[in-house]
């Protein structure tokens, strides 16, 4: 299941009235657009639940809401009304926030019935997120940070990105128009000339942003508004062209029969799930472009006649209620049944099911709440309406967080007899906590669980070549009697919690350089440039130390599977080090998970032992890096398996202590436990 979300909502939720809005050329506009939006929605909803593929749906949204709303605001420019910004503002989110509301609500009452406890900020986060429209900057911060707890896993929550991305534009295009008309006002000049200058130049600045930016760093660039405003710049540019495009309706019915055709192969052909947004989205917003263009050609044949039909005008008024529930009834469903993906039977379930859901939202609430006559009459009452609407989810998501941070503070107040961890493992242990004390950590908090450092290095120890660019260190350089330096990635950098216990203890200097996904060290051509790049810079930073030891993992395991090796440059790697006088020491690595063993221990409380693993489906029989160790001077090896899967079992929990926090990290509560051990099994192989 992917866990970035192409997909984005209807363009404003308004339903048929925005679609029944006067153009600018005088002419009603054509109920094909509430059609087309169903379109849209029905293939997000057929892609994600069935193919989990990009379907170029959100691009069709938010160019046709950027249309509707060019329309709205042209026709005001040139008749002279006024913009009545506020008032504006205030409608739409009265028009917008109920539905999301409700949909909110339910989602923190699924989180709190179905969802891993080790979920649960990620989901406290995205809910504040989404309900101040700026998820998509949460995603975009998560998406580029390989620390996020929640990176491999869907939230129930992600779709609200492209919502978001619509809420932010809805504030800035109203302000645009504002500056066209204070520009038409100061010059003269008219009205559309001025708006195709000023969409064009958005038009033209993002489009070339988001190819730009697409290229370096995609994950970023998917949820970046400044990318996507060029396919609202599109449809603004199509609304202020239309009534210069007059066209045969014979070309006019190619054209939209080739626009929906272009559509529903978007999905289908473009291998794009790494591409988006960049140049690739001007398939689909061009594809909804041609149909906008088309328009209502009154022929028989036309597939305006087929995008007007009764059933896809009603699931039209119902695609933004539609847009909203899929998304979570998938993941929540999918949570339930334990399953990664929906098949064809799974995937009709959840399908009924939003369709259900999203019917009754746009009949009970949204209908209703648009209809209303009392918000309408004063601007306050508009307000109150939003109001209310935040405060049904602010309230209880505040209350359920304090309910969780209060637990998180108990948990810290309990005693190393109550969460012993690796001590458990020692001969004759006795458990001496309390009855009740609860499993550290919480679940909930597992997100705080990398490894614990002093801080940053400081401006002497900090490298200075910029392909190294993390440093932290524990320990003062001034008063230290040995540097220790770890290098490598994540399962490295894991083992600063009990190293920096171990400086702290001993008056030495713990300093780590890693970079995440970078084994140090690989075989030149078997790893990324940027890795293999890192490697060589970070060989320079540590003989320009010249440490008393260096610290890395020297093995490396494969996801549920004995097939551990050590990788084929290592070797070759550390002997610039070996022959600098640097001993190496090589830690064996940890295993990993095909399932996330701390949601498996959130999720069976009762019996975390039905999360265990025989370490032989996780571990070679003994540690390939023992024999490298044995016949290359220098190099010690550091086996803490014993600690890690104790008797032969790998299990999620020792000594009231999550031993991982993930797939393939260990807790840093765990690994605290373990520092007598580490320090002891470290000084003795350095011979210190």
């Amino acid at each position: 299941m992917a866990t970035d979300l192409h997909s984005a909502p209807p363009a404003t939720g308004a339903g048929r009235a925005v679609s029944a809005a006067v153009s600018a050329g005088g002419r009603r506009f054509r109920p094909e657009v509430q059609g087309l939006r169903a379109l849209a929605v029905g293939m997000v909803v057929v892609y994600h639940v069935w193919f989990d593929r990009i379907s170029g749906g959100v691009d069709v949204f938010l160019l046709v809401s950027a249309f509707l709303l060019t329309l709205t605001f042209t026709r005001r420019l040139e008749t002279a009304q006024p913009l009545d910004l506020a008032t504006y503002w205030l409608g739409l989110l009265r028009r917008l926030l109920p539905a999301a509301a409700v949909v909110l609500v339910a989602v923190l009452a699924a989180t709190a019935a179905f969802v891993p406890g080790s979920r649960w900020r990620s989901v406290f986060d995205q809910t504040w997120a989404s309900l101040t429209y700026r998820q998509n900057w949460e995603l975009a911060g998560k998406a580029v940070d390989y620390y996020a707890l929640d990176s491999s896993a869907a939230s129930p929550l992600q779709h609200f990105w492209s919502l978001s991305i619509q809420g932010q534009v809805f504030v800035l295009w109203p302000l645009l128009f504002g500056l066209a008309g204070v520009v038409v006002s100061i010059t003269r000049l008219r009205v559309r000339p001025v708006l195709l200058a000023l969409f064009g130049a958005v038009f033209a600045a993002s489009l070339a942003f988001s190819v730009w930016q697409t290229g370096a760093d995609q994950a970023a660039a998917y949820f970046d508004t400044r990318a996507r405003l060029w396919e609202f710049a599109l449809g603004s540019l199509v609304a202020l062209l239309l009534p210069y495009l007059v066209l045969p309706v014979r070309v006019r019915v190619v054209l939209g029969w080739a626009g929906v055709g272009m559509m529903l192969a978007c999905g289908a052909l473009l291998q794009v799930q790494q591409q988006f947004p960049g140049f690739v989205a001007l398939w689909p917003t061009l594809a909804a472009a041609a149909v906008l263009v088309a328009g209502r050609t009154d022929s028989p044949v036309g597939v305006d006649r087929w995008l007007s039909s009764a059933p896809l005008l009603r699931l039209g008024d119902a695609s933004y209620a539609l847009y909203l529930w899929h998304w979570p009834v998938l993941v929540i469903w999918l949570i339930v049944a334990d399953k990664p993906s929906a098949g064809l039977p799974d995937g009709a379930v959840v399908v009924a099911a939003s369709l259900a859901l999203a019917l009754l939202t746009a009949r009970l609430v949204e209908e209703p709440v648009r209809s209303w006559r009392w918000p309408s009459a004063e601007r306050r009452r508009t307000g109150l309406v939003a109001a209310v609407a935040l405060s049904l989810v602010a309230v209880p998501l505040s209350g359920w967080e304090y309910r969780v941070q209060a637990q998180e503070a108990a948990v810290e107040r309990q005693t190393r007899a109550d969460n012993p961890g690796a001590a458990a493992l020692d001969p004759g242990f006795e458990f001496r906590g309390a009855d009740d004390a609860m499993v550290k950590p919480l679940a909930s908090s597992l997100g705080e669980e990398w490894a614990a450092v002093d801080g940053p290095c400081s401006a002497t120890l900090m490298p200075a070549d910029p392909r190294l660019s993390s440093c932290v260190q524990t320990g003062e350089e001034a008063t230290a009697k040995r540097t220790v330096l770890v290098l490598g990635d994540s399962h490295s950098q894991m083992w600063m919690t009990a190293l920096g216990s171990v400086a702290t203890a001993n008056d030495w200097l713990a300093v780590s350089v890693h970079r995440p996904n970078c084994r140090f060290v690989d075989a030149p051509g078997t790893v990324d440039p940027d890795c293999q790049a890192f490697n060589e810079a970070v060989t320079d930073y540590a003989l320009g130390l010249s440490p008393d030891a260096v610290l890395t993992v020297g093995s490396r395991t494969a996801w549920s599977s004995p097939a551990e090796e050590v990788p084929a440059g290592f070797e070759a790697g550390i002997a610039p080090l070996l022959d600098a006088g640097i001993p190496v020491v090589g830690l064996r690595d940890t295993p990993r998970f095909e399932e996330d063993m701390a949601e498996c221990t959130a999720r069976n409380a009762a019996d975390p032992s039905v999360c265990d693993v025989p370490v032989e489906e996780v571990l070679a029989p003994a540690s390939p890096l023992a024999a490298v160790a044995a016949r290359v001077p220098g190099l010690a090896h550091l086996d803490l398996t014993d600690l890690v899967c104790a008797e032969a079992t790998c299990s999620g929990i020792v000594g009231n202590v999550r031993v991982f926090m993930d797939r393939d990290h260990l807790s840093k509560s765990y690994v605290e436990t373990t520092v007598p051990v580490f320090s002891e099994r470290l000084t003795a192989v350095l011979g210190w």
